[in-house]
């Protein structure tokens, strides 16, 4: 072997020793968490809460990058364009990542494609809520409004295909009934605009306004899961709406060709994160029910959803301008 050749072999061999070397202590710089919606919502409090736990953990920042907008799609696509070396991870509703592949024709991103799944994270109960001067009380005072006035009755949502806007249009599917949809850029603003009675009502993620509810500044007509925080609260299917299945979700992701060792990490402390007994005290408060799937069986849960998601829109015939 002549030296110049010898010289390059070793080069080689030092930069692929670096990367190894770089991709185990991950991470040894701040990791950006790309929160594709408004503070407030429960994208937002998952991402601070998993975030300040692994900053503790891990002896780095993670820094919370609030991207609203797009309904989710923006923030998406800074994840997707970013460097695949783990330090962008996005922590997403799964609107963002379930939804909106089937929703948005022209995506310039494929999630199959373009992102790994590190963490399925927490999935969380959702509720129809009202203004607490609203005479309505119950889901049968909500559609009867509709039928009396047909596209007039107002709600809010984080967005086009997020499941505050999807979960609407599924109980305008069984109820037969249409409402007068009004987007917002986040669950925090839509919230706001329930609060000083802007809409009627709002199918928000429980996490984003129980302290609303139990400060009575919002007033719960069903859950779509029982949860203990709200004992006197009836579910869908108490209120005639059987296997209302429409619960928010979130979840961690990568850009798609960051390091298998990276991703395993990450998903190891994340889980172990929300098994310790202080972050599973607030996951339980906050009514986040944690998911400690493998990066594996993530993906092929979002799979199985992603077809169903699929499948309602192409039904519906729903299309990103409605």
């Amino acid at each position: 072997m002549n030296k110049v050749l010898k010289l390059f072999v070793l080069s080689v061999v030092a930069i692929v020793t670096a990367a190894a070397v770089a991709q185990e202590n991950w991470p040894t710089r701040a990791v950006r968490l790309v929160v594709p919606s408004s503070p407030g919502g429960g994208t937002d409090i998952y991402a601070r809460l998993i975030g300040a736990a692994l900053a503790e953990s891990l002896n780095q920042q993670f820094v919370i990058d609030n991207r609203p907008g797009g309904a989710g799609n923006i923030g998406t696509e800074i994840v997707v364009r970013a460097a695949p070396d783990g330090y962008t991870l996005l922590v997403s509703s799964s609107a963002s990542v379930i939804i909106n592949p089937a929703l948005f024709r022209n995506l310039p991103w494929n999630v199959e494609r373009d992102l790994v799944p590190v963490s399925a994270g927490v999935r969380s109960p959702m509720v129809f809520c009202v203004h607490p001067s609203s005479p309505m009380r119950t889901m049968a005072d909500l559609i009867a409004s509709a039928r009396r006035e047909p596209g007039t009755v107002s709600y809010g949502s984080a967005g086009i295909g997020t499941t505050t806007s999807m979960g609407v249009r599924m109980l305008e599917e069984r109820a037969g009934v249409r409402f007068l949809h009004v987007p917002y850029k986040g669950v925090g603003p839509a919230s706001q605009a329930l609060i000083g009675a802007q809409i009627q009502f709002l199918l928000p993620d429980l996490p984003a306004v129980i302290a609303q509810i139990k400060a009575g500044k919002l007033r719960a007509l069903a859950l779509t899961d029982p949860v203990p925080q709200l004992p006197g609260v009836p579910t869908m299917e108490e209120q005639g709406y059987a296997n209302f299945e429409v619960a928010a979700s979130f979840s961690v992701m990568a850009p798609a060709g960051t390091s298998p060792s990276i991703v395993r990490k990450a998903n190891a402390e994340i889980v172990r994160a929300m098994k310790s007994p202080a972050i599973a005290q607030k996951l339980e408060a906050l009514t986040l029910i944690p998911v400690f799937d493998s990066p594996e069986e993530y993906a092929s849960r979002l799979a199985r959803v992603r077809a169903m998601w699929a499948d309602f829109v192409k039904r519906n015939q729903i299309t990103a301008d409605q």
